[in-house]
């Protein structure tokens, strides 16, 4: 099976590399156009997050995995940043921390087939997002 994609996100030009490798990640595994373009969401989403509220270890991580005859696609999304304070609050549509719409964490975890965050304050957070084929 193909390998991971590692990536640190310092920039927006990091985030779109990120989106078109996942794109193609995507596209190599046979995955359809529809779902191709939900992971790039994704991807695009928590690489916009890391660049905007994290400070330090801003990392996205693109791994094939393969269970019970499914391919699929993880993401992991990773910083050492502030953390989240309330989780269940930022996972609330419309709410913002810099104005935005307040779509991003909630968008991925409808987007995705499976999802997970956990964040520590002062440690940082983590997003794992699996989307299958």
């Amino acid at each position: 099976m193909i390998g991971d994609i590692v990536a640190e996100v310092a920039d927006e030009l990091d985030v779109a590399d990120i989106r078109r490798r996942a794109r193609q990640l995507a596209d190599d595994l046979g995955f359809r156009s529809a779902k191709s373009y939900r992971l790039a969401t994704i991807v695009s989403e928590l690489a916009h997050n890391l660049h905007f509220h994290a400070a330090a270890g801003r990392t996205i991580r693109l791994t094939p995995v393969e269970l019970s005859g499914r391919v699929g696609i993880e993401v992991v999304s990773s910083d050492t940043g502030p953390g989240i304070a309330d989780v269940a609050l930022a996972m609330s549509d419309g709410y913002s921390t810099n104005r935005g719409l307040g779509a991003g964490l909630p968008g991925v975890a409808r987007l995705a087939d499976d999802f997970h965050i956990s964040s520590e304050l002062g440690v940082g957070t983590t997003v794992v997002a699996r989307l299958w084929r």
